[in-house]
């Protein structure tokens, strides 16, 4: 019997777009506290509980920039604690109203609602100091977690459309990772796993005449910005037929997907590549350093993400649909995956016990047999990396973060499976071989259509052009000395990071929060088209009316983010691409 079958690592995908005075209820500030909430601080509990046992816990968290933002404000750290007392007020009054129609079952959860909420800010205040990042420092600087970072605001790479876009989408990144977390980062998640090579692109939109422009590969902007590692979705490397992670959570989805599977062609399988083995990855030519990949294991992930078979299906889970209102409290179970909302039955905490830990169980044994399936074929110890979005464990799946304590628990006790984070798995076992990967995505159908169709395609027609036009500033006056027009340029850029954020497409898509989206992109590609008339005239004349620059402190005291941001990102493009290199 080997020393062990091989290694395990869970890869937490944190991310949210900025909400901080864009709204609160149905859509806005309440994503977040709901978030923290119901996926973020239990998640760090169950970290803390399996870093006192022993860790490590084999946990690869990515966090946005744009998240990290949040979780960093006070403005968040405020209106947090106020959620709670409203959430804490509801479950009371919740109880009032079933003591007094004799609900007895339906009480004893209000209280148990009470409790919880009680619990959460006390260790979001006593506990975790009112600071999450801090919390995930700790975990960090005593080898329980590996955190890495992501493109500054969630844009989708693949369509953004110039190289300096995509470059200070990276650099951003990396920036806010080292302000928030002291370190540079190894890691970066590529917004929904979306890859794309170096090759003469033109932009994916009818009507727009272009001739092709050489554009870097995403690895590229990684490896040049010292990052080391990313993550893509199992078709990219093996061929055949994408999983996809979001179409049993959207009905829109659904109906989009039918039309767009009459185009879909699956690749060939390549039974050559396996996605238990780390590999380099390099569209660019060779004197470049490669970026290693993961890759998702599509056995595990089915596990999770099914809306169909998947853990959160559980008919004794708490559902995520039904609410009671005004409080939003939830007091039903899943009861079956075809049941409607009115024949839900009642909530039982007290069943949860064993379907948790049968659930657990099952995993463990699920990626033990994974990994010695390959050891014995391959005759080496592989790696099963299993990707999911955080919020998924406790927001969408209530139970998520105890099934994933009891996950990782046991796997600490195994001498057979290794928890390990993806940057520590690539310092023991740096891979050898380079490949190249085709574009596409983790969405449904491989590709990008879930973030470009003909609902969402008119959004990349406003933010090409502000693209063009932060480039255009940048490169003229990026290095000009007047502190006013620098503001003014870093707010540009700000607003175009707010613009490109690929959560505004994802949106439009799934229609559940579409106005919304849809109003978000609207301002921010108005505030950017504004600023971006300020700064040339600025420059022309340095002097504006007052109105303008109190437009200017609006804007920096509404989107107060990354105040590390640098214009020269946008100015040049570093190591550009040479015609036939």
């Amino acid at each position: 019997m080997p020393e062990h079958l091989g290694s395990f690592t869970i890869v937490l995908h944190s991310h949210l777009p900025y909400v901080i005075g864009h709204g609160r209820w149905p859509h806005g500030m309440d994503w977040l506290n709901e978030a923290a909430a119901e996926s973020y601080i239990p998640l760090l509990q169950a970290f803390n509980r399996l870093a006192g046992e022993g860790g490590p816990t084999g946990v690869t968290l990515g966090v946005t920039p744009i998240l990290a933002e949040m979780l960093a404000s006070d403005v968040f750290k405020l209106e947090f604690k106020d959620y709670l007392d409203n959430k804490i007020q509801a479950a009371r009054e919740d109880l009032a109203t079933f003591q007094r129609l004799g609900e007895k079952h339906f009480a004893s959860v209000a209280r148990m609602w009470e409790g919880h909420y009680r619990e959460l800010k006390r260790v979001f205040t006593e506990d975790f100091g009112e600071d999450l990042l801090g919390v995930c420092r700790r975990l960090m600087d005593d080898g329980m977690l590996e955190v890495i970072t992501s493109a500054a605001t969630h844009g989708y790479l693949p369509l953004l459309g110039r190289d300096t876009a995509v470059q200070a989408q990276v650099k951003q990144g990396a920036a806010a990772y080292r302000r928030h977390f002291g370190r540079d980062p190894k890691g970066f998640w590529l917004p929904e796993c979306a890859y794309r090579p170096r090759y003469p692109w033109v932009p994916p939109l009818p009507g727009i005449a272009a001739e092709p422009v050489l554009r870097k590969g995403v690895e590229e902007f990684l490896s040049e910005n010292g990052l080391r590692y990313f993550l893509i979705d199992s078709h990219l490397l093996k061929g055949g037929k994408a999983i996809g992670v979001y179409k049993d959570r959207f009905e829109a989805l659904e109906r989009l997907w039918e039309r767009f599977a009459a185009q879909y062609q699956e690749r060939p399988e390549d039974q050559e590549k396996s996605p238990y083995l780390p590999y380099l990855v390099s569209s660019a030519p060779e004197s470049k350093r490669p970026a290693a990949i993961f890759t998702r294991d599509p056995k595990t992930g089915l596990q999770v993400w099914s809306g169909e078979w998947g853990y959160p299906g559980d008919g004794n889970y708490l559902d995520f649909h039904k609410k009671r209102f005004p409080g939003g409290l939830r007091y039903w179970r899943v009861t079956s995956a075809k049941a409607d909302l009115a024949d839900k039955g009642p909530y039982h905490p007290e069943w949860i016990s064993a379907s948790v830990n049968a659930q657990a169980d099952h995993f463990v044994s699920l990626i033990h047999d994974l990994l010695a399936e390959f050891r014995a074929t391959h005759k080496q110890p592989g790696i099963v990396v299993a990707p999911y979005d955080t919020e998924l464990f406790g927001h969408w799946w209530f139970e998520g973060p105890e099934w994933l304590y009891q996950v990782l628990s046991r796997l600490q006790k195994s001498t057979q499976v290794r928890l390990v984070s993806a940057g520590g798995f690539l310092e023991e076992a740096a891979p050898m071989a380079v490949i190249s990967l085709p574009e596409g995505s983790w969405g449904e159908g491989g590709y990008h259509w879930i973030w470009l169709n003909e609902m969402n395609d008119w959004t990349w027609r406003h933010i090409y052009p502000a693209e063009q036009e932060m480039e255009e500033l940048a490169g003229r006056w990026a290095g000009d000395p007047d502190p006013r027009l620098q503001d003014l340029l870093k707010q540009c850029g700000r607003s175009l990071f707010l613009l490109e954020s690929s959560d505004w497409q994802f949106l439009i898509s799934t229609l559940s929060a579409r106005d919304y989206a849809e109003l978000r992109l609207s301002m921010h590609k108005d505030d950017f088209r504004r600023l971006a008339a300020m700064a040339r005239q600025y420059a022309a004349d340095r002097d504006l009316p007052p109105e303008d620059w109190n437009f200017l402190e609006l804007c920096r005291e509404r989107d107060a983010i990354f105040p590390d941001i640098d214009p020269q990102w946008w100015a040049r493009l570093e190591y550009p691409p040479e015609e036939g290199g």
